[in-house]
């Protein structure tokens, strides 16, 4: 502390800490509360300053003698009654909703649980404050150098889902000091790396500050994807490698930047770690219980869990609301990141009844001046009632697709009846976005993500292998519609080894070059495994870190001349839907059997059908910087377990030339009147567009 504090009268807005000459205002909100205090830790302990002024349900002070780096929480004054929804405890320390900051963690979870251990129903006295963090003012100022949000288009993204700590963890360029934090991250050499790849966006898993389940530190492990958030202001301090987890996040993204690369932060807005009602009181529960969360209807001491953690927050009640847009305009301007990926995103919509995507969260984005331009991504689905809700959700947003997913595997691995589902996938997925107006960049196309299998795992394990969790097998999907190529796990059979390896190209040439925005799940291009473990959420070591010691240089080099096939050619990243007709203002498609015939009903419905050929013409085509004219490409697919014969269809015309072969990833001859491609094979031909003539 700077010297003797004094509090004074107080301002409501903002809320949180702000720094200012010669002392710190405090505002916290709630509308329940009594009185409210303001903790402020030092050198000498704790001392406890009640906030003078409120105005609304705003409580409010000004705290002379201190400044940033200063700890502080509060403790709230207010009824207790858990079964009409009532927790306030001044016995807890919580932490500030608006805090930009935090240090410490939650240790002894004992302390912090309201209630006393045998009745539910009366307060427990006990301090918290040994026990759990501790909210820290910060200082504004940072030097941006100019660096301001890209607005990349959407349909120009190629999105790499990482974590911070897995990527540089044992990135052996990377200063030891640095490896899994923010500055690793935006070390000249993991640059290089995603550079070098030719991606355009990195997603990362949750940074918002977050708590480590108690059942998990009780295990001795750790949460380590971070989907437990605390702290929706706070950057998580345990990635920084110096003391200010806020300065170095922000170099972080001012490095990606200069690369050239947006940031997209993975996000929970859904849920608190708070869990359900005998989780901890580590903020929003002490405050004001009610205002926060939805409560059961029929028992208003529990609450409901369509997250499936123990509580969700209420996004029809204003403190919820607008935390949720305070903090997504804070990261955009104050952090300068360039889009969201919600977690369990159904939840914002949820009103009492049903799902709105027209509903109060969605409607605040949309208008919002500072959002516009950020990108908004959904996970489309909770485990609530009516849940999944892919393709539902308002213009604007794009979706994770797991339908695109699941389609995607399946023909991989040779699933009975997915030729058309296929279709619809690798052209965008129309049948989910297109009558409601929305665009092909809807569609967030992945196969793999944190959440399941790697897709080197895919290729080489039919079932999960998830004891490590600790949950005796038991965790993570079931339905993982993977194939391991003939032997379970590691094996040196080269025939294996080989099919499998061209699996993988297979999976990765139709993710990059389907329509929609795809998402590359980060180390599939140097051929990472998680050993087998489709649910390594608790795996903070080598299960879930890059294996930069044993990159597979061939697959790095093939994942990274894709993306620049795609990069170079528009024709993949367009933003109108394919149609077959021959108008030449639209974008024309063709679907042709191995015969160059047009594909007819009884083709498309054969449940054996393994092959097709997809023709883009290349003579029109929209994208979101206007109408250019491109190469025609023909994509042979061939998901059987043999290789076939294709005809070039004469509609089609002559010219073509191999760009790309899955299973020669060196071919580039010319083509004939036909072309072998191989087993699990696709093949992309390339040649100047003509005027069709069909």
């Amino acid at each position: 502390m700077k010297g003797r504090m004094e509090i004074t009268t107080g301002h409501p807005r903002p809320l949180g800490a702000t720094a200012t000459p010669g002392g710190v205002d405090f505002a916290v909100e709630s509308g329940i509360a009594e009185r409210v205090e303001v903790c402020i830790f030092g050198d000498d302990g704790e001392t406890r300053l009640e906030l003078p002024t409120r105005i609304g349900d705003v409580f409010c002070g000004r705290v002379t003698g201190i400044g940033p780096g200063t700890e502080y929480g509060f403790r709230v004054h207010g009824p207790w009654d858990p079964t009409i929804g009532h927790r306030c405890n001044p016995a807890k320390l919580l932490l500030d909703p608006y805090a930009r900051r935090m240090s410490g963690s939650v240790t002894d979870g004992r302390l912090l649980v309201g209630h006393t251990p045998r009745n539910r129903t009366r307060r427990d006295t006990r301090d918290s404050a040994p026990a759990t963090m501790r909210s820290v003012v910060v200082s504004p100022e940072f030097d941006w150098a100019g660096d301001r949000p890209l607005h990349r288009p959407t349909g120009d993204t190629v999105i790499y889902e990482t974590h911070v700590k897995g990527l540089s963890a044992t990135h052996p360029d990377v200063p030891e000091g640095l490896r899994g934090t923010y500055a690793g991250l935006g070390h000249e050499a993991v640059l290089a790396h995603l550079v070098g790849l030719g991606v355009t966006a990195v997603e990362l898993l949750p940074v918002h500050q977050f708590v480590h389940d108690g059942f998990l530190r009780a295990a001795g492990r750790s949460n380590y994807w971070g989907y437990n958030s605390i702290g929706f202001f706070a950057p998580h301090h345990q990635y920084a490698a110096a003391s200010d987890p806020v300065a170095e996040f922000k170099e972080m993204v001012r490095n990606l930047h200069g690369a050239g690369l947006e940031v997209i932060l993975d996000v929970v807005y859904n849920h608190t770690a708070e869990g359900n009602h005998l989780g901890p009181t580590l903020s929003f529960r002490g405050l004001d219980n009610r205002a926060w969360y939805r409560l059961d209807p029929t028992d208003r001491s529990k609450y409901l869990n369509w997250a499936g953690t123990g509580n969700v927050l209420d996004f029809g009640s204003s403190p919820p609301l607008c935390l949720a847009m305070d903090s997504l305009r804070y990261w955009v301007e104050e952090m300068h990141v360039d889009g969201f990926r919600f977690d369990l995103a159904t939840v914002l919509g949820r009103t009492h009844a049903d799902f709105d995507p027209l509903g109060a969260f969605f409607g605040a984005v949309r208008q919002d001046p500072v959002l516009r331009g950020t990108k908004f991504i959904a996970e489309p689905w909770d485990v609530g009632p009516f849940g999944y809700r892919v393709g539902q959700f308002p213009p604007g947003w794009s979706e994770w697709n797991d339908r695109y997913r699941d389609t995607v595997r399946d023909f991989w691995r040779s699933t009975d009846g997915t030729l058309g589902a296929f279709a619809e996938a690798v052209t965008g997925s129309s049948d989910l976005y297109e009558l409601s107006g929305r665009k092909p960049t809807a569609s967030i196309n992945l196969v793999t993500s944190h959440d399941g299998f790697t897709l080197s795992d895919l290729v080489s394990y039919d079932d999960r292998h998830n004891a490590p969790n600790g949950e005796h097998g038991r965790d993570g999907h079931e339905d993982n519609r993977s194939w391991n190529s003939g032997v379970e796990g590691p094996t040196d059979d080269p025939d294996v080894v080989e099919l499998r390896s061209r699996r993988r190209r297979a999976v990765l040439t139709t993710l990059l070059l389907s329509q929609g925005v795809p998402m590359l799940l980060g180390g599939d291009e140097i051929g990472r495994t998680q050993r087998g473990n489709n649910n390594a959420y608790n795996q903070d070591n080598p299960i879930s870190w890059y294996d930069w010691a044993s990159v597979d240089h061939e697959m790095l080099a093939f994942t990274t001349r894709l993306i620049g096939l795609r990069r170079t050619h528009p024709t993949f990243r367009r933003s109108a839907w394919l149609h077959e007709h021959a108008d030449p203002s639209h974008d024309l498609v063709g679907w042709f059997d191995v015969d160059g015939r047009e594909m007819t009903t009884s083709a498309w419905e054969d449940p054996e059908a393994r092959h097709v050929a997809l023709h883009l013409s290349g003579r029109v085509v929209h994208c979101e910087s206007g109408t250019v004219t491109d190469d025609d490409v023909l994509l042979l697919f061939n998901g059987g377990g043999e290789p076939v014969r294709f005809l070039i269809p004469a509609s089609a015309g002559s010219g073509w030339t191999v760009a790309v072969d899955s299973t020669e990833p060196d071919r580039s001859d010319p083509v004939g009147e036909a072309i072998d491609v191989g087993a699990y094979g696709l093949t992309v031909l390339l040649r100047p567009a003509v005027t069709p003539t069909r």
